[in-house]
């Protein structure tokens, strides 16, 4: 293929040093003088590991060359890849104006020189929606209806770690690639050939989200290890031992469990111990910001959940509850969030029925029965069995733990709150 890349920065030197690796020919845009005439001396602006020797090879080989801006070039190229930063602006947002202005200079050069089918692949993390609200735009104000024609946009976040650049191009974690309907893209796919990575084909919103969850999580990782080390440190602990033994959990701690946008935690253990482990902080002088953001957070998930619950409801609207434990296959309640569900519920006016079969009001003892009288006294009231629930007329049904998986509900009356969608 013909690529071109704009921006020479860290991810689209790498991405042309690889590209042109691979034996594509490859033209690299970058309106520093200085980055072209290094490229076309057959060396590297930036410094990575093993960069240089790849870009003396493709250089000395005629497939890497780079210009300051792209003009006849777009006429029989392939795909053009964007790499330009969106740096952050006062406000803490992306800065978006050099995605607008590398997007106005193809659009203009296509119009110009036309295209025999171009893909245009962004890499930068940009917000979502910037492909339908600001790139879309601006490429259908320059071409007209011949936009669909002339280009085909993708969104594919790229995950290159400086210093590792080269082997994580190789070798990446996972390909995602957002378009217009989530369909493949003939270019991507020649592009991706031979990577051995799950591949995701979605939509462009979720493609562009992916790249904020990713960094935010490995954010989040990094300053919830400091918090954890800060503590050991000031307990004369070992971190050193505590992260040995934490990673060494591949079951929960490093895993896929916990990790499904759903239902907010409760029961016997998290809260408390995250409270315990606050009072610790304190008590040490932690200083453990995140970690004391967590039970606000979660209070903040149950208010949510109680809007999506009772969204487009009338009040006095007559509402089923399937599961009222913390987690199915339990009658524990202590600190469930689906009574502090049912408690909201009661108190915006909805007449509340709740099924749980594993829940006996008349049964529950110790710590357990004493949470029900201080939270839900009226429990006994509103619980139904299974043949109320069948015997149905509710206007909403809210599915909060899977307690009976043969129940099956009206699709327009369910709303199932261990899943976000």
């Amino acid at each position: 293929m013909k690529v071109l890349i704009f921006g020479l920065g860290y991810v689209g030197c790498t991405s042309a040093a690889c590209i042109s690796s691979q034996g594509h020919h490859v033209i690299g845009v970058d309106v520093s003088e200085g980055k072209v005439d290094r490229i076309n001396a057959g060396l590297s602006p930036i410094t990575e590991t093993g960069i240089d020797e790849l870009i003396a090879a493709a250089h000395a080989e005629g497939r890497l060359r780079a210009v300051v801006s792209a003009g006849e070039e777009v006429a029989d190229a392939d795909l053009a890849i964007v790499c330009v930063g969106t740096p952050s602006a006062p406000d803490g947002a992306h800065n978006m104006s050099y995605i607008a202005e590398v997007t106005r200079q193809i659009a203009d050069a296509v119009a110009r020189h036309g295209a025999k089918g171009l893909t245009i692949a962004y890499r930068s993390t940009v917000r979502p929606g910037t492909m339908e609200e600001l790139v879309l735009p601006i490429l259908t104000a320059a071409l007209g209806d011949r936009a669909h024609t002339l280009v085909d946009i993708v969104y594919h976040p790229e995950a290159l770690r400086e210093g590792s650049a080269i082997w994580d191009f190789n070798n990446p974690p996972k390909i995602v690639i957002g378009t217009r309907d989530g369909r493949p893209n003939a270019a991507m796919e020649a592009l991706n050939q031979g990577l051995d990575a799950p591949v995701f084909r979605v939509p462009f919103r979720e493609a562009e989200f992916t790249k904020f969850v990713d960094n935010s999580w490995h954010a989040v990782k990094v300053a919830f290890a400091n918090e954890v080390g800060r503590l050991c440190y000031q307990q004369g602990i070992s971190a050193r031992q505590i992260h040995e033994i934490f990673v060494s959990d591949t079951k929960l701690n490093i895993s896929p469990y916990y990790m499904r946008p759903g239902g907010a935690f409760g029961g016997s253990c998290l809260p408390k111990d995250v409270r315990a482990l606050q009072f610790i902080s304190a008590d040490v002088g932690g200083g453990t910001h995140l970690l004391d953001s967590v039970i606000r957070s979660n209070e903040a998930h149950k208010h949510f959940q109680f809007e999506v619950a009772t969204e487009g409801l009338v009040p006095g609207a007559r509402v089923l509850m399937v599961g009222l434990a913390f987690k199915a296959g339990t009658d524990d309640l202590r600190e469930s969030p689906h009574i502090d569900l049912a408690r909201k519920l009661l108190r915006a006016g909805y007449r509340l029925s709740i099924y749980d079969p594993n829940v006996d009001a008349g049964q529950l003892v110790g710590q357990n029965l004493g949470y029900m009288y201080a939270q839900l006294p009226q429990l006994r009231s509103l619980m139904i069995d299974r043949g109320g629930v069948e015997a149905g007329g509710f206007d909403r049904v809210l599915l909060c733990n899977t307690v009976d998986k043969s129940l099956v509900f009206p699709p327009e009356q369910l709303v199932d709150l261990g899943r976000i969608p």
